[in-house]
């Protein structure tokens, strides 16, 4: 309850305005990290940019999928499924702590063991008391060269998800689940304010030269396009560096970005290692949605053949 006390009515009206503007804006951290083969290395390196970050004032902390290792995913291989574990489990035990520490609501990404045989690549949102408020397990999992995860991943069963936290609605997708306008239309429809994308992208360098601009220009685009088509805060979140597996490597292309409801960069990074803070103003997202107001405009009875794919009558 906002107690204001024995005051005048026009410092009440001010005060009572700053208190329900600040109410709907949050402060944002991206974590760009650079994976070792060291688990615990990269707890630690993801700790203290952690720290840093709720030294810049962030209420919100995402870091990259999977990790707390390198990316596995180059080779099929059986005893990378070793890396796996349960949730709950060690690593949300550690961050749970780490978030009841510094009041912080942080997003983090595990490989889930959910039984003997079934495992998926799963985002999970820890509150500011330390408590796991949900997770969401990977829809669309990719088989292509040196991102075998169809090896590794089941598909999601848990549906599209948005967390409500003190410091905003937060929708959850991961990596490949970006490519999808269905996956992030239904996330919004849910009601997240900010949809995040936890990832683990980046050019096979013997292909950078010919297609790495375009690639990388791709990926933006659609995330801004999925931005301004639901009215929402886009945060996409990705690793840096080299990283061999098996004798192969993929180069990691950092670039994390946060784009606003109109599709705008609010902060962007590098290829290097970064802790990306931003402030997020909720208002706006009322704000483009009563100009563009294309959720008002769905003809959701003409889209019943989005059910099918392109060779079904």
């Amino acid at each position: 309850m906002l107690f204001i006390g024995k005051i005048g009515k026009k410092d009440k009206e001010e005060i009572s305005k700053k208190y329900f503007d600040n109410m709907k804006k949050t402060r944002l951290a991206l974590i760009q990290m650079k994976m070792s083969s060291d688990k615990e290395k990269n707890i630690k390196n993801a700790i203290s940019k952690i720290h840093l970050a709720k030294k810049k004032g962030a209420n919100i902390v995402c870091l990259p999928e999977l990790f707390l290792t390198n990316y596995f995913c180059q080779v099929e291989k059986h005893s990378n499924f070793n890396l796996a574990e349960s949730i709950p489990g060690p690593t949300t035990k550690i961050f749970s702590s780490l978030a009841k520490e510094l009041n912080l609501i942080l997003l983090i990404s595990v490989f889930e063991k959910r039984t003997s045989g079934i495992y998926h690549n799963t985002s999970i949102v820890i509150n500011e008391i330390g408590k796991i408020l949900g997770k969401y397990r990977k829809m669309h999992i990719p088989d292509d060269p040196q991102y075998y995860e169809k090896f590794y991943f089941t598909p999601g069963d848990l549906g599209y998800k948005s967390f409500k936290t003190k410091k905003g609605n937060l929708g959850t997708l991961i990596c490949w689940d970006q490519w999808f306008p269905e996956a992030a239309r239904l996330t919004a429809l849910k009601g997240a304010e900010i949809l995040f994308y936890p990832t683990a992208i980046g050019w096979h360098p013997k292909e950078k030269k010919k297609f790495g601009r375009s690639q990388l220009e791709s990926w933006l685009t659609v995330q801004r396009s999925h931005a301004i088509a639901n009215g929402i805060y886009v945060a996409a979140i990705n690793r840096v560096g080299i990283e061999k597996q098996g004798g192969k490597k993929l180069e990691f292309w950092g670039n994390s970005v946060i784009f606003d409801p109109s599709g705008n960069v609010v902060e962007k990074g590098n290829l290097n290692e970064q802790v990306l803070v931003c402030d997020i103003d909720y208002r706006k997202i009322d704000n483009v949605r009563r100009h563009w107001p294309f959720f008002r405009d769905r003809r959701i009875d003409s889209y019943k053949n989005i059910l099918k794919n392109p060779i079904d009558d």
